[in-house]
């Protein structure tokens, strides 16, 4: 379903937006104005990016590691302070979004801010979004009632916290605010996978896979720099735009804390959030609960051999190692498989860098085993195009 976000042409500074529901057809939101001056709601405060070749300015973390800004705009706007995640969020998937939606799941302010309206009207200007709302199932196995409402409830709440707690960049879908009792809406991307995209023929140009290495390094190094894993990187989890061939990621359900403490996802489910419970508000950081989480598989053979022996301890390698399988289907232009018997013993095809020309010595080194010199993520490792 792609609603659409209905956003109003300022007639005078003091008009402002005063409430935005969604109707009974599913696919418009209502928008209530105000003459008084009232600041947006906060479920719709996001500056956010169009699936178009749209740039960011450099953030913090370039600057201070002196990278120069391939894809970043010269301009520099002022950084909204990022919401506090200090909230006890619902435990249940039904109630994530219910009324009043925490202020620590909205965007920073002027979400469609760098959006491409699809349409244009008298007194507003139509944009197209999606809205990712949790999804229960429940099945009665054995006689007892088994539902996924937990693990969909620790997904969406590792998604929102990727969402509200880094600055948005280019290579990374936006996201634009919650939508009460409904769930997240996030930008609209007119794409493909990326699985769609290597398998077509003819095959891409060596300039086209560096270009898409860049890319994907430079959004994964970002999301790094807040400490913050994917989790999944799959050629399924990777858009690329129709028109500019601008690369999105997508689905932080499995991302999870470097920070963390990492129990065995065969253990018992605990509570990720469990740090952030209502009666730890008022203290400060240093004197919260440890926090704990569980690394699940994501997808294969993109995931890591210790995400799939359930023994992770550093998220960010594991994301390394699913980079260099990207970076391998990439350069062969074809998806690839490793026997996971075999994957979990960190053992690789005698074939699997057969037919690469562009990104194999790097490739094994992001392959190699997580404590014996895997390469890390680093944003100096782009490529020039020459």
């Amino acid at each position: 379903m792609t609603p659409t976000i209905v956003k109003p042409t300022p007639q005078t500074k003091s008009i402002q937006i005063k409430r935005v529901t969604l109707t009974s057809k599913k696919n418009w939101w209502m928008v209530e104005m105000d003459e008084e001056q009232e600041p947006l709601p906060s479920a719709f405060a996001s500056p956010s990016l169009t699936s178009k070749d749209t740039t960011v300015e450099p953030s913090i973390y370039d600057y201070q590691h002196g990278v120069d800004q391939v894809h970043h705009a010269a301009s520099v706007r002022e950084p909204s302070p990022p919401p506090s995640p200090i909230y006890n969020p619902p435990r249940h998937p039904t109630s994530i979004f219910s009324f009043p939606t925490p202020t620590a799941y909205s965007a920073p302010p002027n979400p469609t801010a760098s959006l491409r309206p699809i349409a244009h009207g008298s007194a507003s200007e139509l944009f197209k979004c999606i809205v990712k709302k949790p999804d229960v199932i429940q099945l009665e196995v054995n006689g007892e009632m088994q539902s996924n409402a937990s693990d969909v409830t620790v997904q969406f709440l590792a998604e929102l916290r990727v969402y509200t707690m880094t600055e948005r960049h280019r290579n990374i879908c936006a996201f634009l605010g919650s939508l009460e009792n409904v769930g997240m809406v996030l930008e609209y991307v007119d794409g493909r996978t990326l699985y769609d995209v290597i398998i077509a023929r003819p095959p891409m140009t060596r300039e086209k896979k560096i270009d898409y290495h860049n890319q994907l390094l430079d959004g994964l190094t970002h999301l790094h720099s807040y400490r913050l894993s994917h989790g999944d990187i799959s050629l399924l989890n990777i858009q690329v735009t129709y028109e500019v061939d601008t690369i999105k990621l997508l689905d932080f359900g499995r991302s999870v804390s470097a920070d963390s403490i990492f129990k065995s996802p065969d253990d018992e489910p605990v509570d990720p959030f469990a740090f952030l419970d209502k009666r730890h508000m008022h203290s400060t950081p240093e004197s919260y609960p440890v926090r704990i989480e569980q690394i699940h598989p994501g997808t294969r053979p993109f995931s890591a051999p210790e995400i799939l022996r359930g023994e992770c301890q550093d998220p960010l390698l594991a994301d390394a190692y699913s980079f260099g399988m990207i970076l391998v289907c990439l350069d062969r232009c074809e998806s690839i498989d490793v026997k996971p018997w075999e994957q979990r013993k960190d053992k690789l095809p005698k074939d699997l860098f057969d037919g690469c020309e562009v990104f194999e010595e790097r490739a094994r080194e992001y392959l190699k085993k997580w404590n014996e010199g895997r390469r890390r993520l680093y944003k100096s490792d782009m490529i020039s195009i020459s």
